[in-house]
């Protein structure tokens, strides 16, 4: 039997919480130099011990709410921990409820809406030519509805949310973990962090290989969603280009003719419906190509966009290029990857409320 005293100075008053099993049976207290901060502990019978909870150094989101390690004996709403099990979640639609965050996703419903307007009522349906009129109304309309789809199924997926409320005794017991082993406890949504995961303040979960929070999206790009977030933004760059290309075609066929003849609306509202449409498609190209490569050079060098601004050194085995894509997309490149539809099934519809967080079911 042996003590074993450990000394965490803190940091601009921010504890880091690290949790040691050590190798022999005894008792491991690890104080951290900040008195306004509670101590937690956490008891791992298998071993013997008692380990304080720190959150990891450098490459770890730095915490300031803490919450005690739950143990069978605190009051919390076992009905809660169990629904957030990932075999539950994954049958489950997945909503989180941010004001800017539905905002943003609106107008962007609201702006491909609005393109699809302008190109199908304004510059396709007055045209003389029948064959230039469906056949781009048809890409048009197709990249329309892939992307607004990709969009949809980029909200409601759940990016790799870790289970709230896991750091329990009896989770940790299932772990078996080796004597010395290192692992690390979230104190805001009370969870063991896998290794790559980090805490978003938005949804208020851990979230597994978190890319970014997207406000357009009104979710985390994770693990589970990144895929449906790439084909978003490729699909919306796509159409950008092609309204972008129909604009100058009926700039040119306006200016040639009549201005009566090339639209049903007036010739002032015509010139203002294709400026703004002009204007969007170029912020909207230029945003999300720039997203799009982003993304694609993330996923074969196998680095999220956290990891990179933190210049995190690898300690996993990285997938690169087509390994990487081949994870992130599934199987081997076929068409399928370019289908947002894949994988699609209906959810459970009854309303279950969460307990603590600001996400709902459906």
């Amino acid at each position: 039997m042996y003590v074993c005293v450990c000394v965490s100075v803190c940091v601009a008053h921010e504890p880091r919480q690290l949790f040691v099993t050590p190798s022999l049976g005894g008792v491991c207290v690890c104080v951290c130099v900040c008195p306004p901060e509670p101590h937690q502990l956490c008891v791992t019978p298998s071993l013997g011990c008692v380990g304080e909870i720190m959150q990891p150094s450098g490459h770890r989101l730095r915490d300031v709410e803490h919450h005690p390690l739950l143990t069978e004996n605190d009051n919390y709403d076992s009905s809660s921990s169990s629904s957030s099990s990932e075999a539950d979640m994954a049958d489950r639609v997945w909503f989180i409820r941010d004001g800017c965050g539905m905002i943003c996703a609106v107008m962007t419903w609201l702006l491909v809406v609005y393109a699809d307007f302008v190109v199908t009522f304004v510059m396709l349906l007055p045209s003389k030519d029948f064959w230039y009129s469906v056949v781009n109304g048809v890409i048009f309309n197709c990249l329309a509805v892939l992307a607004l789809s990709s969009h949809l199924r980029t909200m409601l997926t759940d990016p790799g949310a870790v289970p709230k409320g896991n750091a329990t005794k009896e989770y940790m017991e299932s772990l078996q973990l080796k004597p010395g082993e290192v692992i690390y406890k979230c104190p805001k949504c009370c969870c063991i962090k896998p290794e790559r995961a980090h805490h978003c303040s938005i949804c208020k979960r851990c979230i597994r290989k978190m890319d970014h929070h997207c406000p357009w999206v009104n979710n985390c790009v994770g693990e589970k969603n990144q895929r449906f977030f790439v084909l978003f933004t490729m699909y919306i760059a796509l159409s950008s280009v092609h309204a972008l290309i129909l604009c100058g075609f009926q700039f040119i066929s306006c200016v040639r003719g009549q201005w009566t003849e090339c639209s049903d609306f007036s010739p002032p509202i015509t010139v203002i419906l294709l400026i703004f449409l002009c204007l969007e498609g170029l912020l909207f190209f230029t945003f999300t190509a720039v997203m799009f490569g982003t993304q694609i050079h993330s996923i074969c060098n196998d680095e999220t966009e956290i990891e990179r601004l933190k210049s995190e050194k690898p300690t996993w085995e990285r997938r690169l290029r087509w390994e990487g894509m081949k994870s992130v997309f599934g199987g081997p490149p076929s068409l399928l990857w370019m289908n947002p539809f894949v994988g699609f099934r209906f959810r459970r519809l009854p309303m279950r409320p969460r307990k603590g967080g600001p996400e709902f079911s459906v």
